[in-house]
């Protein structure tokens, strides 16, 4: 057997399991990736909220990229939550070496459960360091709009978002819309200036936790496959609509419960190159 591609995934950690470093990980690992870690926080969280974040020094945190980087041979990278101004220009920093390949940034702001995952002053630097690197942002609804400052939301509003954060540099930009109403959950894409989509019918469950975090990472275990970006967005699409749909009678919690990451329940049954 030949050795497993390498992904990083530099986020916080999710007590819960549902989310950041643990989702990460389990979807990594559905993809045949091995993954990595960098841990920015400890957060105490669970399905209903987050209570307690210990954001890991700046210092610490670049030790733990530097073990990965010297040791693995990384061919994608997802960052999550980053949580200070600090660590955002850290990560952008090196990004900016060419050190974090087939970066996907997603930007994580406040969580499912409101509760703020960044710093104000980090949002800046989101803007300006981090997401000019980028192969791929993965912004929400709500995310994309405190990015570009304005309250988004039609599809339309979703669109133009997208090509506004494409101008910033990053090549392919997709704005998630599973917050936005109808019959279906549609993620507008912009890459070289040209519109696409991605369309799942809308799965009726509260069972979302870590949709973001997920994404992200199918999308970055994709790119370390050597998948093209679009390709790798369509099969991120397609596992976490399974995830949906795979953890849609659980009830594991009082809250937005997580995802079926490794294939417990009832999913599509359809197997590609992009997907587990």
């Amino acid at each position: 057997m030949t050795s497993p591609n390498v992904a990083l995934t530099i986020a916080g950690s999710d007590s819960g399991g549902g989310a950041g470093i643990q989702a990460d990980l389990k979807t990594f690992g559905q993809f045949g990736v091995f993954g990595a870690s960098v841990i920015t926080a400890v957060t105490a969280q669970n399905t209903v909220g987050v209570t307690a974040v210990h954001v890991v020094p700046a210092a610490t945190v670049t030790a733990q990229i530097d073990a990965v980087l010297v040791d693995l041979p990384v061919g994608a990278v997802k960052t999550g939550m980053l949580a200070t101004a600090e660590l955002v220009e850290l990560v952008a920093a090196r990004a900016a070496a060419g050190e974090l390949p087939n970066l996907v940034v997603d930007p994580v702001l406040v969580s499912a459960t409101g509760h703020r995952l960044l710093e104000e002053s980090a949002l800046t630097a989101y803007r300006d360091l981090l997401l000019p690197h980028a192969t791929i942002a993965t912004p929400n609804l709500e995310e994309a709009a405190v990015l570009v400052g304005r309250p988004l939301r039609t599809l339309d509003d979703a669109r133009a978002a997208a090509h506004a954060l494409a101008e910033l540099g990053t090549q392919l930009v997709v704005v998630k819309g599973g917050h936005i109403e109808g019959p279906q959950a549609v993620d507008v894409i912009v890459v070289a200036g040209e519109d696409h989509e991605l369309a799942a019918d809308r799965i009726d469950t509260s069972n979302t936790h870590g949709t973001g975090c997920t994404f992200a990472a199918a999308a970055a275990a994709g790119l370390a496959n050597g998948v093209d970006p679009l390709d790798a967005l369509a099969g991120a699409k397609r596992y976490v609509t399974g995830a949906i749909a795979g953890a849609a009678a659980w009830r594991l919690g009082a809250g937005n419960g997580p995802l079926d990451h490794l294939g417990f329940g009832p999913r599509p049954s359809h197997r590609d190159s992009t997907t587990p």
